[in-house]
């Protein structure tokens, strides 16, 4: 008789083969709601293509490698001299090859882009999430460097190319470069008021000399990077090459990278500079603004990239319980089941709604528009990234034991999941951002309001809650201790808002249910049974 103990069966296959993008039912039609009709065509076919090259077993593998072989630094060469450069695995030069010719760093320069970007920014990054940084760090160098005309003529051309030229040269001999940045100190971390590089002026044109220590450096093989120094009229932010335009290394000493929880594909490092030439941008003490919007754009990123790792971990769940039969049938169809993947669906759905709604007011540049963001972003970046980890730690439990083990690829989700919530500005930094605002700028409060009224009279919980928001936020007094609680129902209504004018009954009634109306748990799997969970579910699947 022929052994059967090696035959394996109720095994769900692998998600692979399949179109991330077309098979993302809300970010396809967020995608139709914020482009203009002609652009759509020729974003669908690109988006298209993203998304199968992002399902494919290619890109899978390229992502698994990439963080199975970290880059290494290597701080001197065989002589004994400087190098400081970071090694990485060629799937790492893959991952970012293909997002950069994708046109993920191409935002500025063309129309739609940014929310043609951040659709494709929440496909790509599905592959693998670490490569998303210097993505990331290059496109948002955009808006800081315009503080400059002259710097942005010279460098925006650099940064919106759709090739990647990977090694240190000058950068003027680069047919495309890559950005980084370096803020925090360890003195300081998240209060870059107290850093103290030093910046010392060595001409009437703008070059300066630093010395100092960055504390954490994102993608330190970048060909260069906004910092921020203190100079004589106070902290000012500057543009440091890697390599000079006479091709000599610009002093730029790795001391070490960090070990991170996740993230291990991506290298970030502890920067020295010594004597580090400098190019200012933007006037003197007035580098917190200069920057700031360059941080503001990747604060959106942390929330595609959150709306990215929240999408996959659904997908997967989903996928899983598909194909998976316990206790005499299907976990897709078994009550208890339905009920947390429709919850996690609901919450996946709603954070890529509201990141391609960010992503569309970037594209509009209007008053009004810009005046949204400046409530909605950091509103949105506190409370989307607070959400992937408990969703991705959720999702992993559908597949039992099976999701515990690194070959499911859940657990590199998992690790990544914290990142976007302290990147950027941990959830108080933006809790006080919002804070901020809503103190100094009457206008960013009137837009939001605006834009959540958009739906008032089409849910009674949502009205609701935009009235209990309002008596919240009429007083201010104390606010400070209060400040995540209001944050964090901002950021529901607006996504409850943006749901019941744009997404499926079932998905808006699920939502305003739990969220905005109290019918909810405090663990997912808690909606009331009364709703159609089912269809809740089947929109999240992966239908081929």
């Amino acid at each position: 008789m022929a052994a059967t103990t090696h035959t394996v069966t109720n095994q769900a296959p692998p998600l692979v083969g399949y179109d991330v993008f077309t098979c993302d039912r809300a970010l396809v039609e967020a995608v139709e709601r914020h482009l203009d009709p002609a652009l759509l065509p020729d974003a669908r076919a690109d988006l298209s293509l993203l998304g199968r090259t992002a399902g494919s077993s290619q890109a899978q593998e390229w992502g698994a490698l990439a963080n199975e072989n970290p880059p290494v630094l290597h701080t001197h060469d065989r002589y004994g001299n400087r190098v400081d450069e970071v090694a990485f695995h060629p799937a790492w030069h893959r991952l970012l090859g293909k997002a950069v010719g994708a046109g993920l760093t191409a935002a500025w320069s063309r129309p739609g882009g940014h929310v043609r970007r951040a659709a494709g920014f929440l496909v790509w990054t599905q592959a693998e999430a670490g490569h998303g940084c210097p993505v990331s760090m290059t496109h948002a160098a955009v808006p800081a460097l315009r503080a400059d005309p002259a710097l942005a003529a010279e460098w925006e051309p650099r940064l919106t190319s759709i090739v990647y030229d990977a090694g240190l040269r000058p950068a003027a001999q680069k047919a495309g470069v890559l950005f980084g940045m370096g803020m925090t100190e360890k003195q300081g971390g998240s209060d870059v008021r107290a850093n103290t590089t030093r910046a010392t002026p060595l001409s009437e044109d703008g070059a300066y000399t630093l010395v100092g220590h960055k504390w954490f450096c994102s993608a330190p093989m970048s060909d260069a990077f906004l910092v921020l120094a203190q100079a004589e009229s106070g902290l000012t932010c500057f543009l440091v090459p890697r390599v000079l335009d006479d091709g000599t290394r610009n002093v730029f000493a790795l001391q070490r990278l960090k070990n991170k929880v996740g993230n291990r594909s991506n290298a970030s490092g502890e920067v020295e500079f010594d004597g580090t030439w400098a190019r200012r941008v933007g006037d003197e003490g007035r580098g917190v603004r200069t920057i700031i919007e360059m941080v503001a754009a990747t604060r959106l990123d942390c929330v595609i990239g959150s709306a990215a790792l929240m999408r996959q971990a659904v997908a997967q769940a989903v996928h899983h319980a598909t194909y998976r039969e316990a206790f005499g049938g299907r976990l897709v169809d078994k009550p208890l089941m339905r009920n947390v993947l429709a919850d996690l669906a609901l919450e996946s759905e709603a954070a890529t709604t509201l990141a391609l709604r960010l992503a569309a007011a970037y594209d509009d540049g209007g008053e009004r528009e810009q005046a949204f963001l400046r409530l909605a972003v950091p509103a949105a970046k506190y409370w989307v990234t607070k959400r992937c980890t408990p969703l991705v730690a959720e999702a992993l439990e559908c597949l039992g034991g099976n999701g515990y083990v690194e070959d499911s690829g859940m657990p590199r989700l998992l690790r990544e999941s914290p990142l976007n919530s302290i990147w950027e500005g941990s959830g108080n930094v933006q809790a006080l951002d919002v804070l901020r605002a809503l103190q100094r700028e009457p206008l960013a409060l009137n837009a939001f309001l605006e834009e959540v009224g958009a739906a008032r009279g089409a849910d009674h919980r949502l009205d609701a809650a935009i009235k209990d928001l309002l008596t919240e936020l009429a007083d201010l007094a104390g606010a400070e201790a209060r400040a995540r609680r209001f944050v964090e129902r901002m950021a529901l209504v607006l996504q409850g808002s943006l749901l019941v004018r744009y997404a499926p009954a079932p998905v808006a009634d699920a939502f305003c249910a739990s969220r905005l109306g109290g019918d909810w748990g405090a663990a997912f799997g808690t909606l009331p049974h009364s709703l159609d969970l089912g269809a809740v579910v089947d929109r999240a699947a992966v239908h081929r």
